[in-house]
C-alpha cells in the first residue's frame, strides 16, 4: 500500500514529519510512566518521616501529572495531523481517480460499468482515508510503545524477557498466513459491494423503465442477491480477522504471563524491589494492548490495501486516445471548418471481427451541410465519433482543417466543434450553468442571445427563478423539446465551426420539432454541420446527403436526385419520410 500511495503523500511530507514527532513524544511519554510509578513506589513510599515522605509522594505525584500532561498534548497534536492527513490525502485521491476517469476514452466505459467506479472512488478512499488518518498512526504509537516496552523489560528482566522474545517470534508466523488470507478476502468484499453499487447507479438511472415494466420486485431480488453475496465476503473476511486478532492476543498474553510470573518469583527471592514489580507489570500491560492494537491495525491495513490495488488499477488505466507528443496547432479559427475522411477503416474494440467504417471517403466543403442517412449500424454515429477522436481509425486518416484529428490537441480539435445530441443531457446546475456549460466565462448577455437564437428565451423566463432556476437532475423539469432547445443554445454559445448534430430531433413531437428545426436551421447559418438524421424537413435542407450501409458510402446527392435513382434512399425515404 505505501508505494502506491508515496505520490500522493510526498506533498505533505513535512506533515508527515511532525506527526511522527508528536506520535513518538506521546509514546515516550506513555513509556516514562512507569519508570515514575516505580520511584513513586521504591522512593515515596520509604521514607520514615511523615513530612519527608509527604513531601516526596507529592513530588512523585507531580511528575506522574507532568507525564500524563505531556502525553495528553502530544496525542492531542498527533491526532490532529494524522486526521488532516487522512482527510487531505483522501481529496487528493477521489480527485486523481475521478480526473483521470473523465480523461478515458468510450473505449474504457464499455468494459467498466459507472457503479463500479462511484464504488472506487467513494467506498475505497474512505477506507484508505480511515487508515492514513487513525489506523496508520494508531498502529505506529503502539509498535514504538511496544518495542519500546519490550526493550525497557529486556533491560531490567533479561532472562526472563529473552525466553518471552522466543515465544513471540512463533506467534508472527501464523499471523502472516491469516494475513494473506485478510488481504485476498478484503479485495473480493470490496468488489462485491462495488457490484450492488453498479446495479443501483443502473436502475436508479433507467426507473422509470424499471416502474414501466412493473420490474421493481424483480430489480431488488437482483440487488439482495449482490447484497448478500457481499455480506457473505465480508464475513468470512470478518471470521478470518477475529481468528488473526484472537490468535494473537492470546499467545500474546500468555507468553508475558509467563514473563510476570518469572518477576513475581523474582520479588519473593528478593532479586528485585516491589516498585521494579510495578513497573514490570505495567510495561506487560503495555505492550499486551499494543499488541492488541496491532493486531487491529494490521487487518485495516490488509483490508486498505485491496482498496489501494482497486484505485491503482483505475488510475493505471491508459486511454488508447491522448494528447500527441508534438502536438500541432490548428489555423486560427476563421470561418467555417473543412473535414476530410480519407480511406478510413475503423472497427471497435469491443467488436473486432465486424468493421464498423470501412474504406469511408468523405470531403465536407468549408459552410457545407451534410447530412448521413442510412439503417440502424450503418455507421453513422461512428463518424461523428472518429471525428471527435474518441476512437483512433485503424486504417486511413481524419483531418480538420487541414490538420490530421491525431496530430491535434484534444481541447484544440473538440473547442471547433459543438454537438447536439439526440437525447440531450442537462446537468443539475440553473439554466444559465446549463447553456455556457461549453464556455464558462461567457456573460449573461451572451448567454441570453444564444437562449433567443434557439427559441429557448420564452419558456427559460417563464421559470420560477429565469435564468437561475435548477433545472432538475437529467432537466426532469423540462419537455423534451425544451431540453433539446437548450442544447442548441449551448453549441450556438460554444461558437464552434463545425456543427454535429446526432438524430437532434428524432425523439420530438411535431410542435416541438417545429421549434427545434427553427433553431436548428438558426445554428447552422455560417457553420459547416454534419448531420445525422431521419426526418425529412433537417435532410431537405441538406446541401448533400452521403447514404450509408455497412460502414460505406453507397450514395451521395440531393434529395430529389436520390429518390429519383430509386436506390436505398428512396426506399428509406419510402418508409420513413412519408407523412
Amino acid at each position: 500500500m505505501g508505494p502506491a500511495l508515496w505520490p500522493f503523500l510526498r506533498p505533505y511530507r513535512w506533515r508527515i514529519a511532525s506527526a511522527v514527532v508528536f506520535l513518538v513524544m506521546a509514546a515516550v511519554a506513555t513509556l516514562v510512566f512507569p519508570i515514575a510509578l516505580r520511584q513513586l513506589i521504591d522512593q515515596g513510599l520509604i521514607a520514615a518521616d511523615p513530612g519527608e515522605r509527604m513531601m516526596a509522594l507529592r513530588e512523585h505525584f507531580l511528575w506522574l501529572f507532568a507525564t500524563g500532561a505531556a502525553l495528553g498534548l502530544f496525542s492531542a497534536l498527533r491526532f490532529y495531523a494524522v486526521s488532516w492527513l487522512g482527510e487531505r490525502v483522501s481529496a487528493d485521491l477521489r480527485t486523481a481517480v475521478y480526473a483521470h476517469v473523465l480523461r478515458q476514452s468510450p473505449e474504457f466505459f464499455e468494459t467498466t460499468q459507472t457503479g463500479e467506479v462511484i464504488s472506487r472512488i467513494t467506498t475505497d478512499t474512505t477506507v484508505i482515508q480511515s487508515i492514513v488518518g487513525s489506523s496508520l498512526s494508531m498502529g505506529l504509537r503502539n509498535m514504538i510503545m511496544g518495542i519500546g516496552a519490550i526493550a525497557l523489560l529486556i533491560a531490567t528482566n533479561p532472562w526472563v524477557m529473552t525466553q518471552v522474545m522466543g515465544i513471540l517470534v512463533l506467534v508472527v508466523l501464523p499471523a502472516l498466513f491469516f494475513g494473506r488470507r485478510v488481504r485476498r478476502l478484503s479485495r473480493a468484499s470490496q468488489d462485491r459491494v462495488a457490484d450492488t453499487s453498479a446495479i443501483a447507479a443502473e436502475m436508479l438511472n433507467a426507473i422509470t423503465v424499471v416502474q414501466s415494466h412493473a420490474q421493481e420486485g424483480r430489480e431488488a431480488q437482483r440487488f439482495d442477491v449482490a447484497s448478500e453475496a457481499a455480506f457473505d465476503t465480508a464475513r468470512k473476511r470478518a471470521r478470518v480477522r477475529a481468528l488473526l486478532v484472537a490468535f494473537i492476543i492470546t499467545a500474546t498474553f500468555g507468553a508475558l504471563l509467563w514473563g510476570l510470573y518469572q518477576g513475581t518469583q523474582a520479588v519473593m527471592a528478593g532479586r528485585i524491589s516491589a516498585g521494579h514489580l510495578g513497573q514490570t507489570v505495567v510495561y506487560v500491560i503495555l505492550l499486551v494492548s499494543s499488541v492488541a492494537v496491532l493486531a487491529e491495525v494490521w487487518g485495516e491495513l490488509l483490508r486498505a490495501a485491496g482498496a489501494t490495488e482497486r484505485l491503482m488499477e483505475l488510475l493505471a488505466a491508459r486511454s488508447p486516445v491522448a494528447d500527441p507528443v508534438a502536438p500541432l496547432d490548428p489555423p486560427a479559427q476563421s470561418g467555417p471548418s473543412r473535414v476530410v475522411f480519407h480511406q478510413v477503416g475503423f472497427h471497435y474494440p469491443s467488436r473486432p471481427d465486424r468493421a464498423a467504417l470501412t474504406q469511408f471517403d468523405l470531403h465536407i466543403a468549408p459552410g457545407e451541410t451534410v447530412a448521413l442517412v442510412g439503417p440502424s449500424g450503418a455507421g453513422k454515429s461512428t463518424v461523428l465519433q472518429l471525428l471527435q477522436r474518441f476512437y483512433d481509425v485503424q486504417q486511413g486518416h481524419i483531418e480538420l482543417d487541414g490538420v490530421p484529428v491525431d496530430r491535434m490537441r484534444l481541447a484544440d480539435l473538440r473547442s471547433r466543434m459543438a454537438l447536439v445530441p439526440q437525447q440531450s443531457v442537462i446537468f443539475s446546475a440553473s439554466a444559465l450553468d446549463n447553456i455556457r456549460y461549453g464556455r464558462p466565462e461567457a456573460s449573461r448577455d451572451e448567454v441570453i442571445a444564444a437562449a433567443r437564437a434557439a427559441h429557448a428565451h420564452e419558456f427559460i423566463e417563464q421559470l420560477p427563478q429565469g435564468y437561475d432556476s435548477f433545472l432538475g437532475e437529467r432537466g426532469v423539469r423540462l419537455s423534451g423539446g425544451q431540453r433539446q432547445r437548450i442544447a442548441i443554445a449551448r453549441a450556438m454559445l460554444q461558437n464552434a465551426s463545425l456543427l454535429l448534430l446526432d438524430e437532434a430531433t428524432s425523439a420530438l413531437d411535431a410542435e416541438s420539432e417545429r421549434l427545434v428545426q427553427q433553431a436548428l436551421d438558426e445554428a447552422m447559418r455560417d457553420r459547416t454541420t454534419l448531420v445525422i438524421a431521419h426526418r425529412l424537413a433537417t435532410v431537405q435542407r441538406a446541401d448533400r446527403i452521403v447514404v450509408m450501409e455497412d460502414g460505406r458510402i453507397v450514395e451521395q446527392g440531393r434529395h430529389a436526385e436520390l429518390v429519383a435513382r430509386g436506390g436505398l434512399y428512396a426506399r428509406l425515404a419510402a418508409l420513413q419520410f412519408t407523412h
